[in-house]
């Protein structure tokens, strides 16, 4: 989970996800044409967020297609933020339960 966040803390990587959640499936070069940054730097963006598990790739030919994978931003949300809105929706259910009696 690690590596997920230190991924995430780039705001090119972050950049990156949001395109590929817009359109998912793109070329390196489609990803390049987004962002005003050399190729060079977007492969390596691109290769941290592959170990990170943030993105898969599929050959197509001679083509890499790179697409998000979604499930450690999930875990993160399960991990991390759903354990802090279960005591947010307790203090509002006793809130109500308090103004109605």
């Amino acid at each position: 989970m690690e590596s997920v966040f230190r991924a995430l803390a780039d705001p090119s990587r972050r950049a990156l996800l949001d395109a590929l959640f817009e359109e998912d499936g793109q070329t390196l070069a489609a990803l390049c044409s987004q962002l005003d940054t050399s190729r060079q730097a977007v492969s390596k963006h691109l290769r941290i967020l592959e170990e990170a598990g943030l993105v898969l790739t599929h050959f197509q030919g001679r083509e890499k297609f790179h697409y998000l994978n979604a499930m450690p931003i999930q875990e993160i949300g399960d991990r991390w933020i759903a354990k802090y809105a279960r005591h947010r929706a307790a203090a509002v259910a006793a809130l109500k339960q308090s103004l109605e009696a």
